[in-house]
């Protein structure tokens, strides 16, 4: 049984604006999965659909094996959404938010007290507990918000763009939390605009744009696809004013201590530390540059 099982998903808005053009998608149960695409391809419509709050046109959906046209209520109870804009009153305390979302599924109280409490220790809220939540910072207000779709320990959760906002600090202590969740059997579907997050966190990532599914593999697979991979280049490189000519390897100065490299697939790190070395420069330390996965984004929708 799948986590979420989607199949010629159609969603038409007046005017006759078709936001999603008969998708089909399915997630596996402990998956992390991610879903791209650029403003207006259809990402929240989907997820919106998933989670009830967006009439499908046509097309099936079912969470955990429960269709949402028959089973809507049983389907929810799988379900815990992270939505994109904070939706929570402002000046009641952060402990009732969550804890108000429990009862709404029926879990008793002294129960959603414990689990609240658990949960605000996983996520470093323990002391934000008896506050408004209208005084916590962005990136407190985003934890607050994962507090309150897990409360109910649903199998799925779904993350629209999580860390929107967030320091980086912040945003990595989050990836490690959502990570050991996935580890403990929760499956995540993530939405965001950060390109190194999803490579970093996520198995499989499907791409949609313009309402269709143009990519969905696992992000090893996607990452193959490229036809030339980038490195950064870390050197005294003050001096060097004309770059020289290395044929297939495109190299461009990104200021007096980095030089970014292009290489294509069948040109080897050797070759190109030999080429280098040939024309004097040197390179102290290297790494992958980080925006792959935003390259073949950006290809992919390009096509």
């Amino acid at each position: 049984m799948k986590a979420i099982e989607i199949q010629n998903l159609v969603k038409t808005y007046g005017g006759g604006v078709q936001a999603l053009k008969g998708i089909d998608l399915s997630v596996e149960r402990g998956e992390f999965f991610g879903l791209l695409g650029p403003n207006g391809a259809g990402k929240s419509t989907t997820i919106g659909v998933i989670s009830s709050l967006v009439l499908k046109t046509s097309g099936q959906v079912e969470v955990c094996g429960k269709n949402i046209d028959t089973e809507l209520s049983a389907a929810k109870q799988y379900l815990g959404v992270v939505p994109q804009e904070f939706n929570f009153n402002q000046f009641e305390m952060c402990e009732q938010i969550v804890m108000n979302q429990a009862g709404y599924y029926g879990v008793l109280p002294a129960v959603a007290r414990q689990r609240t409490a658990e949960l605000f220790e996983q996520l470093g809220l323990s002391d934000k507990a008896k506050s408004p939540s209208r005084s916590l910072s962005g990136g407190m207000k985003r934890r607050l918000m994962i507090a309150r779709a897990l409360v109910h320990q649903p199998q799925v959760l779904i993350l629209d763009e999580p860390t929107a906002g967030v320091d980086i600090s912040l945003r990595r202590s989050m990836w490690t939390f959502l990570t050991e969740a996935n580890k403990n059997g929760l499956t995540i579907i993530l939405t965001t605009h950060y390109l190194e997050e999803a490579e970093a966190l996520c198995e499989r990532i499907a791409i949609i744009d313009q309402g269709e599914i143009i990519e969905n593999a696992p992000t090893n697979k996607l990452l193959q696809k490229l036809s030339v991979e980038a490195f950064l280049l870390y050197g005294d490189y003050a001096g060097l004013v004309d770059l020289p000519e290395l044929g297939e390897i495109q190299l461009t100065k990104v200021n007096d201590e980095v030089i970014e490299a292009e290489l294509p697939k069948d040109v080897s790190m050797t070759d190109l530390m030999r080429a280098l070395s040939e024309h004097g420069i040197e390179v102290d330390r290297m790494r992958n540059k980080t925006n792959r996965l935003e390259e073949l984004f950006l290809r992919l929708v390009e096509k």
